[in-house]
């Protein structure tokens, strides 16, 4: 995409085509194994988080493995590396060690703009998929695969497997993936020719890790007004599979204090791959709340508690809501968590983002280069 088609990433603001799902995620960890899960007492302590989890870390992203870890990886705001944590807690998390497993390139496509890196584990591999853009060019963000054969994604070393090639040539990131009824599926966001908006969610089948087969279909484009405000932008999806449905949030807007969630539903027995299979929720899901100081809450996943059954938000969201600037130059998104609850009628209930509380300590601990 030329500049003058994306002038800059606000132009784009986080482009939405990325996304698909922790799905497999929160689905798997649900089924993990009696090893891998704390007793079931931990429950009661699903809503008593104390956030920020992680301070200066947006986009973030949390996955349990079946090894009773939580790895976390998120969005640096200097845009320049990929770190990773890992706490056999969600609290842990915020004084574990911080591993930089992957630094941006000094010249050529992977220099600029690292963003929304999300860590999977597929076929007894770890890949992680990120955002980039050229070193001259640093709106030309597009979707890049990292691939570790190492059972422990701290070790062993992470080789680049190139860019993940989309139907259009055009601003893209945000990418994540999960499994439904066999087949693996890609969600991302990306700007598609000849529309009038930033940046629409899609979805596709994958032929492997780094590979999408099969068409790709729209899943949402920004349209109501509360996903038009600054930017029109839907970006950033993440998937729950709960109930007898296949749910995705995606955020919508401007990175400021008018970025919210929205929500896609399917039946678990729908095609996917048919827009049709999918409704949109005509109101936004999760949003910046006064009462709470919270601003700007978005780009979340889904994961976990220890117990293995209780299903927690993650998401990032400021203390303010006045910013000097731009706000992508703000470094004070910070990665929050809460429990996530479901009404009756089976479909989730994101509440609204919860207060801070007092940390003692630094959140932000010493890196481990």
């Amino acid at each position: 995409m030329s500049h003058s088609e994306v002038p800059s990433r606000r132009t784009v603001l986080r482009g939405t085509l990325a996304a698909g799902a922790l799905a497999a995620a929160p689905t798997a960890l649900s089924q993990a194994p009696a090893h891998a899960q704390a007793p079931a007492h931990a429950a009661s302590r699903a809503a008593a988080y104390r956030n920020p989890l992680v301070e200066q870390r947006a986009d973030p992203h949390i996955t349990r493995h079946t090894d009773g870890h939580y790895y976390f990886t998120a969005t640096s705001p200097e845009y320049d590396r990929i770190i990773l944590r890992r706490s056999r807690t969600l609290r842990g998390l915020t004084r574990a060690d911080e591993s930089v497993i992957w630094r941006r390139h000094t010249s050529g496509d992977m220099a600029s703009h690292i963003w929304a890196p999300e860590l999977h584990h597929i076929n007894g591999k770890w890949y992680i998929y990120f955002a980039a853009a050229p070193a001259d060019d640093v709106w030309k963000i597009r979707i890049w695969v990292l691939e570790n054969t190492n059972a422990n994604p701290f070790k062993g070393s992470w080789t680049e497997k190139g860019r993940l090639t989309t139907a259009w040539d055009t601003f893209s990131l945000d990418a994540t993936t999960f499994t439904h009824r066999g087949s693996r599926y890609l969600s991302w966001a990306q700007y598609e020719p000849g529309m009038d908006n930033n940046t629409g969610v899609f979805l596709s089948r994958m032929a492997s890790p780094w590979t999408l087969t099969g068409p790709q279909i729209r899943l949402t484009t920004p349209e109501y007004d509360w996903e038009c405000i600054g930017f029109k932008v839907n970006e950033g999806p993440s998937v729950i599979q709960r109930n007898g449905r296949v749910f995705l949030s995606y955020s919508a807007s401007a990175t400021d204090f008018n970025y919210c969630l929205g929500l896609l539903t399917a039946g678990s027995r729908s095609d996917l791959m048919d827009p049709a299979s999918w409704s949109k929720s005509p109101t936004p899901v999760f949003t910046s709340n006064d009462t709470t100081k919270q601003y700007g809450p978005g780009h979340n996943c889904f994961t976990v508690a220890e117990d293995g059954r209780t299903d927690v938000l993650v998401y990032h969201a400021r203390q303010y809501k006045d910013i000097v600037g731009d706000p992508l130059h703000d470094p004070n998104r910070h990665t929050r968590i809460q429990k996530l609850g479901w009404k009756a009628d089976g479909t989730p209930e994101f509440g609204i983002p919860v207060a801070d509380a007092e940390i003692s300590g630094s959140a932000v601990p010493r890196s481990r280069r």
